[in-house]
């Protein structure tokens, strides 16, 4: 086969078909017509290739032939322009659509854990069955605190940070049996609760509240929105409202669990301040402040940018294009 004579009799052809392929808009006809000189180059290249294997000419079709399929076919999204919406739009706004369910679960965690602490406290019985007297003191007056110091604080830091992005993450995956989050806070509170009647009975409160706090605001905090953001796509089959369950769960377990992702850089956070601020010898006041600043930042973005985007219409779900169809439909 003669190539040049094929690159002659071609030539408009596949001009056409780059200017096609090039175009910024394209209407009903054009794109019509895309597809069908699209067709006609991908064959002429299949007897390039064919005839001549790889050619200069082969070459340049392909570039065209790439070109133009993209174009009817569309391209992903830039990955920084989707990690800015990630940012800035869908994980805000699904933190912001559990917000009082947050509110709630945090109630919940210290209401119970209160119940605990004055349970414990109150009957010497109960805290007998928690340990020896030698060994209860020493946990309040050293294993308490040695706990942020006894190993290097990177390490430390990053320990617990993927033990708490574990336990968010779980949270949210199995929300949706309606058990697991009730047990996961229910832990959570006996744990807390337990710890403090233990410090409260040797006389070391300010010590437990003191490194808790600088790191603690912030981490617990995050457990709360995980177990909100589980307990919300549990009921969103259970009451799913004018969808059908299965839309219903579809749409708020893809938009929610965004908050298991986002979670696990909040956590980094509070993972860095609990290896390197709370065992730091600094004054208390600025080591909680830090937490407390780590901790405003979060409902900053929670609360105000959140709204800003569920007022837009945001829900954290994927875009309708990236979602597919909820149905089947014939056309």
């Amino acid at each position: 086969m003669d190539l040049d004579a094929l690159a002659s009799a071609r030539h408009d052809d596949w001009q056409r078909l780059d200017a096609l392929a090039r175009a910024r808009r394209l209407d009903g006809a054009e794109a019509d017509e895309l597809i069908e000189r699209y067709q006609s180059a991908a064959s002429d290249l299949s007897l390039v290739q064919a005839t001549a294997g790889s050619t200069a000419l082969g070459d340049r079709l392909s570039v065209s032939l790439a070109r133009a399929r993209v174009r009817f076919t569309g391209a992903p999204d830039n990955p920084l322009r989707q990690f800015s919406r990630f940012a800035v739009v869908s994980l805000p706004a699904a933190l912001y659509r559990v917000r009082w369910l947050t509110l709630a679960v945090a109630v919940v965690t210290f209401v119970v854990a209160a119940l605990y602490a004055a349970w414990v406290a109150s009957d010497p019985r109960v805290l007998a069955n928690l340990g020896s007297e030698s060994e209860l003191r020493a946990i309040a007056e050293d294993g308490f605190v040695a706990y942020y110091s006894e190993h290097p604080a990177a390490s430390f830091a990053g320990s617990v940070w993927t033990n708490n992005a574990w336990i968010a993450a779980q949270c949210v995956a199995f929300g949706i049996t309606g058990v697991w989050v009730p047990w996961v806070v229910l832990q959570n509170a006996q744990n807390l609760g337990i710890t403090a009647s233990i410090m409260f009975a040797y006389d070391e409160a300010d010590t437990f509240f003191l490194y808790i706090a600088p790191h603690g605001l912030l981490e617990l905090t995050c457990v709360f929105i995980a177990a909100a953001a589980g307990l919300r796509i549990f009921w969103s089959w259970v009451a799913p409202g004018p969808r059908t369950r299965g839309a219903a769960l579809a749409e708020d377990a893809r938009s929610l669990f965004t908050v298991a992702i986002g979670l696990v850089f909040f956590l980094l956070i509070a993972g860095v301040i609990e290896g390197f601020v709370t065992p730091a010898p600094w004054p208390w006041p600025v080591k909680i402040g830090i937490g407390a600043l780590a901790l405003a930042a979060l409902l900053v973005y929670m609360l105000v940018l959140g709204g800003r985007a569920v007022r837009a219409g945001e829900t954290g779900d994927l875009s309708a294009f990236d979602a597919g169809a909820e149905r089947m439909t014939a056309g």
